[in-house]
């Protein structure tokens, strides 16, 4: 029957824009009368395949937004509307969208949802100001990309600079071996003995005359140095007296 016929082509219908609403990223209603078949043709080509643009009726569009659990929708549902659903990135539909309105002034956005919000349809044009995805995606791969670069630069300059100090270290040890040894650097003492040096300096074995101890000698003791006699064995006190002698017959007389 074509009541029948009518009635079942509703319910699929609807059931399509059900499940359209539930998985399109936004939904954005807009009013295309005065719209020739051929311009929403070249819109639907604007929008690309990530979008669909399909005019249906308000009252199969309330159905289906109900059964989505879409808010929002409904107060938007007044004259011709046709409903974009948006799969892929918003704002690349949004961007689509306004560039087709300014060439065909008919095509009016009226509002929509996305992520399960109201947009307005002042929301939707500031939308369609941002920068896409694509462009956001790339500009984030770049930062990322300076980020490790100057990382890397951070990394490697310690190392670098490590590199160029072994390498001088390397070049003034080849030049001079003594900077590795132990105590490298620090002045030694001087060896050579004083006649090869030139100078009458004393060894330091060998005590100088003032380092000498004082020895006085008694009377008789210089006479015997004076006659090339023994040198005295010890030191004599300054006080001490010549030891009286035992005089006998023929001996002169002390003094004589």
């Amino acid at each position: 029957m074509p009541g029948a016929s009518k009635a079942g082509a509703k319910r699929e219908t609807v059931a399509h824009l059900t499940e359209a609403m539930r998985g399109a990223t936004a939904t954005v209603l807009t009013e295309y009368r005065g719209l020739s078949m051929a311009e929403l043709t070249e819109l639907r080509r604007a929008l690309g395949t990530g979008t669909s643009y399909e005019v249906v009726k308000n009252t199969l569009t309330a159905i289906a937004a109900r059964g989505a659990g879409v808010d929002g929708l409904e107060a938007l549902l007044a004259g011709p509307t046709a409903v974009t659903f948006v799969s892929g990135d918003p704002v690349e539909a949004a961007k689509a969208l306004r560039a087709f309105g300014r060439d065909h002034p008919f095509l009016v956005v009226k509002g929509g949802v996305m992520d399960g919000k109201p947009l307005t349809a002042p929301e939707i044009a500031r939308l369609a100001d941002l920068e896409s995805r694509e462009v956001l995606l790339a500009k984030l791969a770049g930062a990322l990309e300076a980020s490790l670069t100057n990382a890397a630069r951070l990394f490697a300059a310690p190392l670098s600079q490590a590199a160029r100090v072994i390498e001088a270290l390397r070049a003034k040890a080849e030049a001079d071996p003594s900077v590795l040894a132990a105590g490298a650097g620090a002045p030694t003492a001087d060896t050579t003995a004083p006649e090869a040096a030139g100078t009458d300096a004393p060894s330091a074995a060998t005590p100088t005359a003032s380092e000498l101890p004082a020895v006085t000698l008694t009377t008789d003791e210089a006479a015997q140095v004076e006659a090339g006699g023994p040198a005295p064995a010890g030191n004599a006190d300054a006080t001490d007296e010549a030891p009286d002698l035992p005089e006998t017959a023929g001996d002169p007389a002390p003094g004589g």
